[in-house]
């Protein structure tokens, strides 16, 4: 599938290039001005190319520019987390694993939390040397290696020993699932705007998000906008 793509993109890049060149000979420019034509298309396309490649590292970039301009997309309203949407139409967090920042897709379509190999290393989140778990995703199946988060949170709100899957196959997405979701006391969109709440009885300004309420079941929600799945990620 990879190869099938890379021989389409080449093909793209192949025909934007006969394209300019048949503008450029038909005006009858000089070499020199052609040359540099050229030059100014190869770095385009190369700095978009690039642009796609590390869509994730940019975006973290811009989130941590935007929180210290006082323009950040996640709030904290008293023991309440509110996440703007972003302009891809998903919702993106900044999570801490084990005390280890990291940007994340809260997606109410995976069953569970998926980490990449390089997140999982730089969280000292180990894994188990068993079975595999087999994780449906939009590129097919994949096998992934289990493990638990000691602690993770998103401002105020935490909890402990939550399950994830690691695997190389994720690339540099990081993925929050249901497996959190689930332990909130409610999460819902308003306004393009995913809000997130502790259960009725946590403490400490939201800490301790698992805690069992003592009136209500946790109410989900499902966040439009959130990327979904069958299964998995």
């Amino acid at each position: 599938m990879n190869s099938s793509w890379d021989t389409m993109d080449l093909i793209w890049l192949v025909g934007v290039l006969v394209l300019v060149l048949s503008a450029l000979s038909v005006r009858r420019l000089s070499f020199g001005f052609v040359v540099r034509s050229l030059v100014s298309w190869a770095l385009i396309i190369v700095l978009t190319v690039l642009a796609v490649a590390h869509r994730n590292e940019i975006g973290a970039l811009f989130a941590t520019a935007s929180a210290k301009l006082g323009i950040d997309d996640q709030q904290v309203d008293g023991k309440t987390v509110r996440i703007r949407m972003a302009p891809d139409g998903h919702f993106w967090a900044r999570v801490k694993l084990n005390g280890v920042e990291r940007r994340m897709l809260i997606d109410s379509g995976a069953t569970i939390t998926a980490i990449s190999d390089e997140t999982a290393a730089s969280a000292n989140i180990g894994t188990s040397n068993g079975l595999p778990a087999m994780i449906e995703t939009a590129n097919g199946t994949v096998a992934a290696k289990r493990g638990r988060i000691e602690k993770l949170a998103i401002g105020p709100l935490e909890t402990e020993d939550l399950g994830v899957v690691v695997s190389e196959s994720f690339g540099d997405l990081d993925v929050l699932g249901m497996n959190f979701l689930s332990r909130l006391h409610s999460w819902r969109v308003e306004n393009r705007t995913l809000i997130l709440e502790p259960r009725a009885g946590a403490s400490d300004e939201g800490s301790d998000a698992t805690t069992v309420p003592t009136d209500a079941e946790p109410r989900r929600r499902a966040p439009r906008g959130a990327a979904g799945s069958d299964e998995g990620i």
